[in-house]
């Protein structure tokens, strides 16, 4: 029986980057073994177990065979006769398939660290066309090794992938789960450039796919090309260490740029109204969570409006107040606010323009937040119909020294 520490541990600690978990192979050993030298047995599909005192996981050497489509679809074959390197060789890409020895020993049979040193994302084997999920995985790591690149022989796979139609059997659950770990990665722009070249990102997100060539006003967007631009509001949404709701606000608020007839270009007129259905679309088809998603309608609906919050009255700052909810869910407006200063400052040469409306939007939120509804209501005695109206007008009048002439 011989253990060995293998993927990404290896992996980070050839890199000089923390170790943040180890994942064990097992050699040798059949279940029973595990068990007598007090490790509990947690795997349901193939043998994996805890560690009776680090808790670390142990997994049996194992080999798998496909037998249906998407990522749910092998019979795995753990026992005692399997090697490290048939183990190995199953696994995605050739710098997660290094292990090391109890005695310090890297083993290393597809090239791995060669790949590590050019900064190359390379698959191991055919094998790897074999589960969906590996799009996603090596799209998601090209958003945390921001200097790697996918070789074109894998690119070319995972294209033959989407062509076959792999990645239309992935579950919504868990391609949201990879497309949100890579949200959350320092530089998300590059998860969805990998997603685009190889196709993965018209089958998965359609509606974010069509905004690359789709024309902004130049003048507002030097940019020009509104997939480019959302890029940006994403890579500016990481940089500030934004969490997941708003850079998944960010990522979606253009949509209904997608929608606008191409005779309307560049202007998008409305497009704000047709991207919340969208929104709301993308967000029950990969069934993102109710916080994330109520963001990204919230963004997509109200972001133009932000960028005019200067301009409002004071009646139509509290009636967009009243219309996010932002009485009984301040952070959440606040954090719209945010994200939309993410779309200001997601364009060519706007990334350290001041944006005056995020402070403005606060001391509105906070004049109308003074206003003590409650009194306001008892002054309206006999007359419940008229609170509502009462506390409207209570708030407008706290928020009107705030507006400019």
């Amino acid at each position: 029986m011989k253990t060995y520490v293998v993927g990404g541990a290896v992996r980070d600690a050839l890199l000089g980057l923390p170790v943040q978990d180890h994942d064990h192979v097992v050699v040798g050993a059949t279940p029973e073994e595990m068990i007598a030298k007090g490790f509990t047995p947690v795997g349901k599909d193939f043998p994996v177990f805890l560690h009776p005192k680090t808790h670390e996981e142990y997994a049996l050497a194992r080999t798998e065979r496909k037998t249906a489509p998407g990522y749910k679809g092998f019979v795995f074959h753990a026992a005692a006769d399997v090697t490290l390197e048939q183990d190995l060789v199953r696994r995605d890409l050739t710098v997660n398939a290094m292990a090391q020895g109890e005695d310090g020993v890297i083993i290393d049979p597809f090239g791995g660290r060669k790949d590590l040193q050019a900064r190359v994302f390379r698959h191991v084997s055919q094998a790897f066309a074999e589960d969906p999920v590996r799009i996603l995985r090596v799209a998601r790591f090209a958003a945390r090794f921001q200097d790697f690149t996918v070789a074109p022989e894998t690119n070319r796979l995972m294209q033959d992938m989407v062509e076959a139609g792999e990645v239309d059997a992935l579950v919504p659950e868990r391609v949201w789960q990879e497309l949100s770990r890579g949200l959350m990665e320092a530089r998300p722009s590059r998860m969805f450039e990998v997603l685009r070249a190889c196709g993965a990102l018209a089958r998965i997100i359609p509606e974010l796919d069509v905004l690359w060539g789709v024309p902004q006003p130049e003048k507002h967007h030097p940019e020009i090309d509104t997939g480019v631009h959302v890029m940006m509001v994403i890579d500016y949404a990481a940089a500030q260490g934004f969490d997941l709701p708003i850079r998944c606000a960010a990522l979606l608020h253009d949509l209904g740029k997608g929608a606008t007839p191409p005779e309307e270009w560049p202007k998008h007129y409305g497009h704000e109204g047709k991207g919340v259905a969208l929104v709301e679309q993308v967000c029950k088809r990969l069934k993102i969570p109710n916080d994330c998603r109520d963001l990204a309608v919230m963004a997509a609906r109200e972001h133009g409006n932000v960028m005019r919050a200067l301009e409002m009255r004071a009646n139509t700052l509290v009636s967009l107040l009243e219309r996010c909810d932002a009485f009984r869910k301040p952070q959440r407006f606040l954090d719209m606010v945010r994200a939309s200063e993410c779309d200001h400052r997601g364009r060519t040469g706007f990334h350290d323009t001041p944006f005056p409306e995020a402070a403005y939007l606060e001391s509105v939120l906070r004049a109308a937040q003074s206003v003590n509804a409650g009194d306001v209501a008892k002054s309206c005695a006999g007359q419940p119909q008229r609170i509502p109206e009462a506390i409207h007008a209570a708030r407008v009048a706290a928020v009107g020294s705030l507006v400019r002439p």
